[in-house]
């Protein structure tokens, strides 16, 4: 028994650091251009995971040539000489339809793509040739799961979960399509987290203890490869009561954004790839244009972002490349004011996020503590010079440009997860696009279209909302939009693209309604619709209900209507907090209710449940007298909330059905089994190759020399030069069985 125990003991150890060895959460910051990867296991600090180059930050760049896929900087060098070949710039692609403005200038900056339109979704899909095509989101699947690979060899266990980091200004399009990619990853969300909340995360988590209650607020300007945006946020310390009593934490909360969805550093690296372009067409070296070959304009290109790199230390540098067009070599000077030449309107755009994000904040610059810099793009001397003038303080360079996002999105990864404890640092971000629910009402004359804002303009999220209809008596229709978007430009209201989210269809309100006629002691509270915004960003219908409330007297407590209502409300919990606030001068018309997180600027919280698929009930009590009988009678108040069912029509971009996002993951894993069988059949190659080398070795020493007689020697030698000869000849296209065989 003693023995047994021990084995029970020692089993039950293996089992528990089996479950450790499985805790590891990873985070990628998934830009335009590159690929940062963060990652935290058991006993290991946030660290960043280098890649097979050793490197910090990998290219956001996947390739396909003779059956063999590539990554990152290996997949460059094929774009180089087969541009079609090599995926660049794909985040700027998802989530959109053929005619988007961000598809036509994508084509316009690499005309070589043949992009054609999915005929059932409506989005774009890359024909790689007469067989093959590529949705954006399997794409970006390719490169997540190389990025979970870099993650797990620095891990050494596998990773399952991850915090990715998007663009603030993605829309509900952008960011569903983005988390379907990471579900075809075979990784599960914890959150898609915006790119400037994963900055100032980072910035707060080191400067904690500077804060307290007052608000302190600093701007991240982030330019980078596509886009530039800047983030006015506040840090400030907060109480919370948890566990039954009073902590304090650091807070971060999202005040005001600006942001410019084509202004970055490729924008830049386009003009100067041009201008190089016509340089080179300039001094006629040959009859051919050089606009015309993808392959000379994919060298311009990879130049050009050297260029522009240099320019940015250095007043003048010479671009130079061999063999650009017909084995002509091409060499020219270009001087930092030519550079600033080229992109003049840029320039002025430069402050304008700025404005924009003060405006939203409603603060001016004067209160900003910090002007932080982030991205590659606020290298260039007159950015800052630009950004320097406007807000009228000396800018501040003490963040890691390449990894803060990563890095803040790894410590969330570490917070969402299960198995790690970090200390509490609380992140309230902010809804860029308003968005507002639109149904019609019948009056006396005629129908009236009636507009309800949902979540505004800053509204802070995650947080839960209630839409409620008090005039509906049949099957209804209301539709959710984007709305209030004056603040934005008109090229920036183009670029949401479809500004209808969903159609909404309720039925079987008249047969909930005729459940709970008016009457005495009923009183109706209307149809309520559930919404969330989740910590993603992303928007859900949670469920639709028909609310009463319904008074009974003390005769009626013990009756199994009140039983169940009692019971109910025990088994769940009592009741969900949500803030209800007036939505129309007229209460009975609509009303919409608030996160507590928001309180202070909204009324105070009332109770609403949600159980769907049984009705549910709240109880309150008012004690009266009878005096008929002189005994205490307790009339309750019951809410019952009957489900109704709601189905949403999607507006934008439908994601992946279950068929279609079948087929995606059958396609990536052909690619990953025909990956997998081309490492192992190179391994067998190389252990072969090897084995032949050290034994044709070894009998040329004496000491193996001598255990051999010299017939086993020339059958050894023989067989080694057979096998070496057949690795040269048919060995090059066996597969792995067959080379292990030999």
């Amino acid at each position: 028994m003693k023995i047994f125990g021990i084995i029970l003991t020692f089993t039950i150890c293996l089992s528990f650091l089996h479950i450790v060895s499985s805790l590891a959460v990873m985070s990628i910051d998934l830009g335009s251009e590159w690929m940062k990867v963060g990652v935290v296991s058991p006993g290991v600090p946030m660290e960043i995971a280098l890649n097979k180059e050793s490197k910090r930050k990998t290219p956001l760049v996947v390739s396909f040539k003779d059956n063999e896929r590539l990554f990152g900087e290996d997949a460059q060098v094929v774009g180089i000489r087969f541009p079609k070949n090599a995926y660049i710039y794909l985040l700027d692609l998802i989530g959109k339809d053929i005619n988007h403005p961000m598809v036509k200038l994508y084509q316009k900056r690499f005309p070589y793509y043949d992009i054609i339109e999915d005929s059932e979704r409506k989005t774009i899909l890359f024909k790689h040739d007469e067989n093959t095509l590529y949705s954006v989101e399997e794409l970006l699947a390719q490169l997540i799961v190389k990025a979970k690979e870099y993650a797990e060899q620095a891990a050494h266990q596998p990773i399952k979960e991850c915090v990715l980091s998007v663009p603030g200004y993605f829309n509900q399009a952008e960011r569903i399509a983005l988390a379907q990619a990471v579900k075809l990853a075979n990784l599960k969300l914890l959150q898609l987290i915006n790119d400037y909340t994963a900055v100032a995360l980072n910035y707060g988590i080191f400067r904690s203890k500077d804060f307290n209650e007052t608000s302190q607020y600093v701007m991240f300007y982030d330019m980078g490869a596509s886009s530039t945006t800047a983030t006015v946020v506040s840090f400030q310390t907060i109480k919370t009561k948890e566990r039954g009593y009073v902590e304090t934490h650091p807070e971060l909360t999202v005040v005001g954004v600006g942001y410019d969805r084509t202004l970055g550093g490729l924008e830049m690296q386009i003009r100067l790839r041009d201008y190089l372009g016509t340089k080179f067409n300039e001094v006629k070296k040959t009859k051919n244009d050089v606009f015309k070959n993808p392959r000379a304009m994919a060298k311009l290109f990879k130049e050009a972002g050297r260029l522009k790199n240099v320019l940015s230390a250095n007043a003048q540098h010479y671009a130079q490349i061999e063999g650009l067009l017909d084995e002509e070599d091409f060499k020219v000077s270009v001087t930092r004011q030519e550079f600033e030449d080229l992109i003049p309107d840029l320039l002025e755009r430069v402050a304008k996020p700025v404005e924009q994000a003060l405006k939203t904040a409603q603060l001016s610059k004067d209160i900003l503590n910090q002007v932080v810099l982030f991205g590659a793009g606020t290298r260039v001397p007159k950015v800052q010079e630009i950004l320097s003038k406007i807000v009228g303080q000396d800018l501040a360079k003490n963040l890691n440009t390449d990894e803060a996002a990563t890095m803040g999105a790894v410590y969330k990864a570490a917070d969402l997860s299960t198995g790690f404890q970090v200390k509490k640092f609380i992140t309230k971000d902010a809804v860029l696009f308003p968005i507002q629910v639109i149904f019609e009402r019948e009056t006396e004359n005629r129908i009236k279209q009636v507009k309800r804002t949902l979540f505004g303009l800053m509204n802070p999220y995650p947080q839960k909302k209630i839409i409620t209809f008090n005039k509906h008596t049949d099957d209804f229709t209301f539709s959710v939009n984007y709305a209030d978007l004056d603040y934005l430009s008109p090229k920036e209201i183009e670029n949401i693209g479809i500004l209808n989210i969903t159609e909404v269809s309720l039925t079987g309100v008249r047969e909930a309604l005729d459940k709970y006629p008016p009457g005495e002691g009923i009183d109706s509270k209307g149809i309520k619709a559930h919404f969330q915004m989740d910590e993603s960003g992303i928007l859900n219908l949670v469920n639709v209900e028909f609310v009463v409330e319904k008074t009974v007297m003390e005769q009626e407590e013990e009756g199994t209507f009140s039983k169940l209502g009692s019971t109910i409300s025990k088994l769940f919990g009592g009741e969900d907090k949500t803030d209800e606030k007036q939505g129309d001068e007229k209460p009975s018309e609509e009303q919409v209710t608030k996160d507590a997180a928001n309180n202070t600027q909204q009324n105070e919280s009332a109770k609403e449940t949600k159980k769907e698929g049984t009705p549910a009930v709240n109880e309150t009590v008012e004690m009266k007298n009878d005096t008929s009988k002189g005994k205490p009678v307790k009339p309750k108040v019951v809410t019952i909330k009957e489900p109704i069912k709601g189905s949403e029509k999607v507006l934008t971009i439908p994601s992946l059905t279950k068929e279609q996002f079948s087929q995606s993951q059958e396609k990536l894993k052909k690619l990953d089994d025909v990956e997998k069988e081309a490492v192992r059949r190179a391994s067998a190659l190389n252990s072969l190759e090897t084995f032949v080398v050290d034994v044709q070795n070894k009998l040329s020493e004496d000491e193996f020399s001598e255990a051999a007689t010299e017939e086993e020697k020339e059958k050894i030698l023989a067989s080694c030069s057979s096998v070496s000869d057949w690795l040269y000849e048919d060995g090059s296209d066996a597969d792995a069985k067959h080379t292990r065989r030999n």
